[in-house]
């Protein structure tokens, strides 16, 4: 696949963006140009180094390493899995996203603001934010108009599926908002490395399984200068039976101390890490050199 030479140039940007999750080359697309999910699904993406070719399905572009793959099933954790129901989808903004303000979470409302305020050093940008769910946080920073584009990224195809209808039903938020669906794994960007100016993870770090192959994807992506900024849950120094119900469902490894996070990102080549806290709730940010 050629790129006509009248594309070419349109959607430099984008070829330099996005990468085969095989071997990270950057991809030729055919389509028409930007990163709007109109061009997106309209497009198609192939690999150069590895030959493997890439389209959208059902209004997202599968960049996982399985995509494509006709008889090759691939077993995940029950937490993964349980992510990627429709069921779990359907529920996530109707009561289970509720739910956190028990443990300290301010609201999404709230914690975008929060997450704005970390970014203002990536306004004009490109935002990735991995672990997207139904759109909660990728939505409000599509129509907060601060960045050039914005990637909802998810492993989950029914929480993809979800916040398209979510994006439909939204009369502020038109087709030619700079916003795309991408399916693609936390440990596993399909992204070139330096090419992303900040990446978000909400209350997503406790339902990786591999944080350390996350986070260190995430200082790759990230160009020098990049901030990455993410929620989630802190564990709690009770014993189990007074431990919070969260805690006591899911395993112990899925919960960390601040000084774990810390640890974690540094570890990962980040700095100037810093963070807040409110009972269980943490919201951190780290910067790549």
């Amino acid at each position: 696949m050629v790129m006509a030479p009248s594309s070419l140039n349109e959607s430099s940007a984008e070829v330099e963006l996005l990468s085969c999750p095989v071997c990270y080359e950057p991809l030729t697309r055919v389509g028409p140009p930007g990163l709007i999910l109109q061009a997106i699904c309209r497009s198609s993406f192939e690999c150069k180094k590895c030959y493997k070719s890439y389209s959208s399905k059902k209004n997202y572009l599968d960049l996982t390493v399985t995509a494509g793959l006709k008889k090759y099933v691939e077993a995940k954790p029950i937490g993964t899995e349980l992510f990627r129901s429709i069921i779990m989808s359907f529920i996530y903004e109707k009561g289970y996203r509720q739910c956190f303000k028990r443990y300290g979470f301010p609201g999404p409302d709230e914690e975008f603001k929060m997450a704005q305020d970390y970014f203002k050093s990536a306004e004009g940008g490109v935002v990735v934010d991995v672990s997207c769910g139904s759109g909660l946080f990728a939505i409000r920073f599509a129509k907060s108009g601060s960045y050039s584009g914005v990637v909802a990224l998810d492993f989950s195809e029914n929480m993809l599926l979800q916040c398209y209808d979510y994006l439909m039903r939204d009369p502020d938020t038109p087709l030619a908002t700079d916003l795309v669906l991408v399916r693609a794994d936390a440990s596993r960007l399909p992204f070139t490395s330096c090419s992303v100016d900040a990446v978000h993870a909400g209350a997503a770090l406790h339902c990786w399984p591999s944080p350390s192959n996350a986070v260190a994807e995430i200082t790759r992506v990230l160009r020098s200068g990049g901030i990455f900024v993410g929620t989630t849950f802190l564990r709690s120094s009770s014993s189990w039976m007074f431990k919070p119900l969260n805690e006591r469902i899911l395993p112990r490894g899925s919960y960390f101390t601040e000084e774990e996070i810390e640890d974690l990102c540094t570890s990962c080549g980040l700095i100037n890490y810093t963070s807040k806290v409110e009972q269980s709730f943490i919201i951190f940010s780290a910067k790549k050199p």
